[in-house]
């Protein structure tokens, strides 16, 4: 089927099931087309848990699957493509937080929502790049362990001087890949540009940026600003949305990995077997759902 016929036959099923298609801002245009929410993981994870349909298909990697099927174990969760992951999500250890626990009585581990099921569990609360700083202010434990992305907790850190921070060593691949040459050559190439920047990237690159910030936080700057062109530093995705709003405004996309392949795995054909045969279910252990809730939903308290 062609892209407008598959469109069709994706929310004609939805239809008759009775399903909600959520789809993270890294997808393929393709896919946010077709999406009833579009947004990034703190809040599709919102939308998942308040939505009354009992069905869900989530358009985006493994780890936002499993933190919907937590947030609301009686709903089915789909995901169109059994392979999609994040590799961030599995670059810390549970070994690694018992350790830390271990050596600091006054702890918090604080974890990006951006990590297993497994390792949710053995947290005290989530975090995404939109809420990470607020949340950190808000905890009262003097030591934080931000798991497992050392970039996103060193962005934060630099805002919190009060609290001592022990850090993984997980990165994104794609934000990593975004060096400061790069954004270095693309402001010589493009000197009126404004730089847009997610902090998973590095500390270097990080501190170039004309503002730092979550997915739905680049988009919001972008469309309020009165510039015309930017560089952004983030995975390509994103692009959909910045031209939907900003059609007349210029994007130019750094880095030797600009796209994320895990993301880029779901299809409209992917989604569309994913709603007609109810595949790829997510299914979690139940004690550790139960572990996990306690995470997300402090997240929620604490962000809100």
């Amino acid at each position: 089927m062609e892209k407008t016929q598959l469109i069709q036959a994706i929310q004609t099923l939805k239809q008759e099931k009775d399903a909600i298609i959520l789809a993270h801002y890294y997808t393929d245009g393709a896919i946010q087309e077709a999406a009833d929410y579009i947004g990034d993981s703190y809040y599709l994870s919102k939308i998942a848990k308040e939505a009354k349909q009992q069905l869900i298909v989530f358009c985006g990697v493994r780890f936002m699957g499993e933190s919907a099927k937590i947030l609301s174990p009686h709903k089915k969760v789909l995901m169109p493509d059994k392979e999609a992951d994040c590799p961030m999500a599995h670059m810390v250890t549970l070994e690694q937080i018992k350790e830390v626990r271990k050596q600091h009585e006054d702890v918090a581990v604080v974890c990006y929502i951006n990590s297993t099921a497994e390792i949710k569990a053995l947290s005290d609360v989530c975090v995404t790049s939109s809420n990470a700083l607020k949340i950190v202010r808000n905890i009262e434990a003097s030591h934080i362990y931000f798991i497992p992305d050392e970039n996103l907790g060193q962005y934060v850190e630099q805002y919190v001087p009060e609290k001592t921070f022990i850090f993984n060593k997980g990165f994104c691949p794609i934000h990593k890949s975004m060096n400061k040459a790069l954004v270095l050559e693309a402001k010589a190439q493009y000197p009126e540009a404004e730089i847009l920047i997610h902090p998973e990237c590095t500390p270097d690159v990080v501190a170039l940026g004309d503002y730092v910030g979550s997915t739905s936080g680049i988009i919001e700057y972008a469309t309020k600003s009165t510039s015309q062109q930017f560089i952004v530093c983030t995975e390509i995705g994103i692009e959909y949305a910045l031209q939907k709003n900003n059609p007349d405004k210029v994007f130019h996309f750094v880095g030797d990995m600009r796209a994320c392949g895990s993301m880029k795995c779901v299809t409209l054909e992917t989604l569309y077997n994913a709603l007609k045969d109810e595949q790829y279910e997510i299914t979690l252990d139940e004690a550790i759902m139960k572990k996990a809730e306690h995470a997300l939903l402090e997240m929620h308290r604490l962000a809100d």
